[in-house]
């Protein structure tokens, strides 16, 4: 009702013509990475029902017809911008939309972003959409591929409600757009509008400090008071870094603290399912190339260069590589100290392997640092090590 509410509200204001570890793990949810490689018009493909999973159980027919427990929360990790995972969050909330009557979504964007695309929700036309994603353009988020999602979302499951529930980055662009479409409809002291106020101030204060242990509390608290604003409903979470649907802590450089997976487990127990889908769907190499290191000839996989300018203080990007068939050649390296989680890594990070990290500077010189996956685990986290090479 509120989203309708507030679309009929716009209708009339229109008449009146009115978003300690190796110290430079990448920030996998932040939306100021640039994506090279997501500049297609891709269209999101449909699954066949039989072959989809999620968590550790197959969608059967079963599964389908029988209701689940109310108070539910199932959450999707994602490499963000990845077809093939937007692929997968889309059919899994249209088998709970339409089989479990779900229709809540909760996204990792924040509060007034989510408002603003329920308005979008009952319009006639993308105004908004276009307006929202040309402001996120150049970021993680802000890809065709994320609004194929969307328009798919409205056109056949057009009975969505999404929740934003992260700080509230672009507050500066889209927050005070909000503020004035709210204001535009007669709503400038409501609920709504409060929450905006608050979300925009979120986000300033998390821009200003850089302070990750902020993001991360605000971003826990805002999904608890969404969902308890439900009355025991079930909900699904979608577009989630991986990074923070992964049970744990973070490392030092992202506060230490207890991811948002673990801050719900704590509160919500056995009601909480997660699906990593980076584990489920691992990414391919871009390319290929031959790598000598301590006079051996091997194959190295190339798997992107990624923008860690915003949580690192020396360096700018870096690349990933994978050596194959290489362990055997290097378990037996001395370490640093330094760890780096498997979820860290834009691939899928298997026991026995060893990856390969160029570091680039600002100037164009660059640093190289090697790990192994070993076994090793920090802060109850698989992490690779990092070890010395002559």
């Amino acid at each position: 009702m509120r989203k309708i509410f507030l679309a009929m509200l716009f209708f009339i204001a229109l008449l009146t013509g009115c978003g300690s570890a190796e110290n430079i793990l990448e920030n996998e949810a932040e939306y100021y990475i640039i994506e090279d490689d997501i500049t297609e018009d891709y269209a999101i493909a449909d699954y066949i029902i039989e072959n989809y999973t999620i968590e550790n159980y197959v969608i059967v027919e079963d599964y389908i017809i029988n209701e689940t427990p109310p108070g539910q929360i199932h959450l999707f990790g994602e490499r963000h911008g990845e077809i093939v995972h937007l692929n997968e969050q889309f059919e899994a909330w249209y088998y709970f939309y339409n089989y479990h009557n779900k229709r809540h979504l909760f996204l990792e964007l924040p509060f007034f972003i989510a408002e603003f695309l329920n308005v979008w929700m009952n319009e006639d036309n993308d105004n908004i959409l276009n307006r929202i994603f040309n402001d996120l353009s150049g970021t993680s988020i802000g890809t065709q591929a994320n609004r194929d999602f969307f328009i798919k979302i409205k056109e056949q499951l057009p009975e969505t409600i999404f929740h934003g529930t992260d700080v509230g980055h672009f507050f500066h662009t889209i927050g005070e757009q909000f503020l004035a479409y709210l204001r535009s409809i007669g709503l400038g002291g409501g609920e709504i509008y409060q929450l905006t106020l608050e979300n925009i101030e979120q986000g300033r204060r998390y821009h200003n400090t850089g302070n990750p242990t902020l993001r991360s509390t605000l971003k826990a608290e805002n999904f608890i008071r969404a969902f308890e604003s439900l009355n025991g409903e079930s909900i699904m979470g979608a577009l989630y870094g991986s990074f923070h649907v992964t049970p744990g802590y973070y490392s030092a450089q992202f506060g230490g603290g207890m991811t948002l997976a673990s801050r719900l487990i704590e509160i919500y127990g056995d009601n909480v399912h997660i699906t990593n889908l980076r584990e489920l769907f691992p990414i391919p190499a871009i390319s290929y190339d031959i790598f000598i290191v301590e006079g051996m000839e091997f194959i190295a996989g190339f798997f992107g260069e990624y923008d860690i300018s915003d949580f690192s203080e020396h360096f700018v990007s870096r690349e990933f590589w994978r050596l194959e068939d290489a362990y055997e050649f290097f378990k037996n390296h001395p370490t640093t100290g330094n760890v780096l989680p498997f979820e860290s890594f834009p691939m899928t990070v298997e026991l026995g392997q060893v990856f390969v990290l160029r570091l680039f500077r600002a100037d164009g010189s660059y640093e190289i640092r090697y790990y192994r996956s070993g076994g090793y685990v920090w802060n109850g986290r698989a992490s690779t090590e990092e070890f010395i090479v002559d």
